[in-house]
């Protein structure tokens, strides 16, 4: 069955999450959510060797503006991103960005083709993906940024 997530908390404008988020361009961000030790730094980190631009880890703060929700780092985080074992990494950073999807690692995908299940920060209601049985997370995650979700 899918997850009932009518009752999530939802981001208030100006709210600071722990969350990592990565992004191909400033237009099309993933916000990565999850518990401490969940693996959003190791995933963002996946994607940024993927291609993808960071934009903040471990704390992302979050606003809605132009009918949009965008990311930006707290200024003491920004263009910094840990990697587990390999301490505090330096990365080039995009200084804000649209979010485009929202991953949740907290809860894991049941279904093999899900039913269009979203996430509401800030009063906008955006696409959400649960966390895969597959190692393949990182190259979907990449092709619904380039592409977007068609069934």
């Amino acid at each position: 069955g899918s997850p009932d997530l009518s009752g999530q908390p939802a981001a208030r404008a100006g709210q600071t999450l722990h969350a990592s988020c990565v992004a191909l361009d400033a237009q099309r961000a993933v916000l990565i959510l999850g518990a401490s030790g969940a693996g959003k730094s190791s995933l963002a980190l996946r994607l940024m060797a993927l291609g993808c631009a960071l934009v903040a880890d471990d704390r992302v703060h979050l606003m809605a503006a132009e009918g949009a929700v965008w990311a930006t780092a707290p200024a003491p985080l920004l263009g910094k991103i840990e990697a587990r074992g390999a301490g505090l990494l330096a990365a080039e950073a995009l200084p804000r960005a649209r979010i485009a999807l929202v991953v949740d690692l907290a809860q894991e995908e049941s279904e093999r083709l899900p039913p269009e299940r979203q996430y509401v920060i800030c009063g906008e209601a955006l696409p959400l993906i649960l966390r895969l049985h597959s190692a393949v997370i990182d190259a979907a995650i990449l092709q619904y940024l380039k592409g977007g979700r068609v069934a």
